[in-house]
């Protein structure tokens, strides 16, 4: 197949070098313009691009779809199907008929679950099990199209979203190269959406951040992980912001945010115990809690939070 590839951060990589490497074609990729990024503000391409450019495949960065011109650009390419994954754009009705095969979307999650903006770190942040990747037939709807083909992956106690990330991102890879394959084959049976099941995610920002304690160990252990690696839970000690990366869960039980031991160091929560294995204090580096407790004072019985 003749393919335009759609994508911005590093999540659509994977699925644009797995195309790449197949008997498929990708003639173009689109992606968001380069955006100034850090203290200093550089004007900084986003991943799709840096990856398309090594693999010289031409790059089209519109601002906007409603001028007309990017759908003369796709017109001019007359894809097979146009692949898109966190592109970051909603795309209008021209251009998702524009191909023979439509535009399909590589969702991180198990559609109706999750759709919108945080499917990965909301499936953690919520102690999901089970979660994977959807390949959907797109409409002009969020996250409403057809299902055409997914991918499971478990969750692990630990995993972090980060780690999620890159293995979803992965996952989409292989998924969209069996769709691909399904779909020539004549031997996927789109499916509807089951609204009823439909949940929906918003852009995860520092509100989520501060740690109540007072909720349950697997509920403070879920938040830990879910922001990690950004944008990271937080925690008061001595009245100083302290941001926890990971946890563990513990059995342990005391009134909820008081210090249950100091090595390792643990606190208690409204229903069980976490203990703390890695943290940054304001102005210093990450580091292990018991590199922390060496040069601040902490007594079992203390309070945080």
């Amino acid at each position: 197949m003749k393919i335009i590839y759609m994508g911005t951060p590093d999540f659509a990589v994977p699925a644009l070098k797995a195309l790449n490497d197949s008997e498929h074609e990708v003639v173009a990729v689109f992606t968001q313009p380069d955006k100034p990024k850090g203290r200093k503000m550089i004007l900084t391409p986003p991943d799709v691009k840096v990856c398309a450019n090594t693999l010289s495949i031409p790059v089209f960065q519109p601002e906007t779809f409603k001028d007309g011109k990017a759908l003369e650009i796709i017109n001019e390419y007359n894809p097979d199907v146009i692949v898109v994954a966190a592109y970051g754009k909603m795309l209008p009705k021209a251009v998702l008929d524009a191909p023979k095969y439509g535009c399909i979307n590589i969702h991180g999650s198990l559609l109706p679950k999750y759709r919108g903006a945080s499917p990965i770190q909301q499936s953690v942040l919520n102690g999901d099990k089970i979660t994977g990747v959807t390949a959907m037939q797109m409409d002009v709807g969020m996250d409403t199209g057809d299902i055409l083909h997914v991918k499971e992956t478990e969750i692990s106690e630990n995993e972090t979203s980060g780690e999620l990330f890159d293995r979803l991102a992965y996952l989409g890879g292989e998924l969209i190269i069996e769709t691909l394959s399904l779909l020539e084959q004549g031997k996927i049976t789109a499916q509807k959406q089951d609204e009823s099941l439909a949940t929906h995610t918003s852009k995860i920002d520092k509100t989520y951040c501060p740690i109540d304690f007072s909720r349950s160990a697997s509920e403070v252990h879920n938040q830990v992980r879910g922001l990690n690696p950004w944008p990271v839970a937080t925690t008061k000690i001595d009245g100083k912001n302290i941001k926890i990366y990971s946890t563990k869960l513990c059995n342990k039980s005391a009134e909820a945010g008081t210090i249950i031991s100091v090595k390792p160091l643990i606190v208690a929560c409204g229903e069980g115990s976490v203990e703390i294995c890695e943290l940054q204090p304001e102005g210093k580096k990450r580091m292990p809690s018991q590199a922390f407790l060496a040069g601040h004072k902490l007594n079992v019985g203390d309070k945080i939070g």
